[in-house]
């Protein structure tokens, strides 16, 4: 495979993932961060330093917008509730088997 056809298909992947996290906003980024190591915040870091790397400047607020698809301040207040007592406790069992 040519790396532009291989680019084209790892974009639509990507963007197919950003859909999928958009459309499963009863999925909390702590039970992403809990099961999987990473969440949309952690998408829209590697999206901002991907555009660095470009040479282009992206805050991180442009990038989270990006992820989430509106500000992210707003998909907060629509989306995610405080933590319960019980992710919190499993989010530092998994950074603990994460980070030795």
């Amino acid at each position: 495979m040519d790396k532009t056809t291989q680019s084209e298909l790892e974009a639509a992947a990507f963007r197919r993932l950003v859909a999928h996290l958009g459309a499963r906003t009863d999925v909390q980024n702590i039970d992403l961060m809990i099961h999987g190591g990473f969440c949309r915040n952690c998408l829209a870091d590697w999206y901002a330093q991907a555009a660095e790397a470009k040479g282009l400047s992206m805050t991180k607020d442009e990038a989270r917008e990006t992820i989430y698809g509106m500000p992210f301040a707003q998909w907060k207040a629509k989306y995610q509730p405080e933590a319960t007592p019980e992710q919190l406790a499993a989010f530092e069992a998994a950074q603990k088997k994460a980070h030795g």
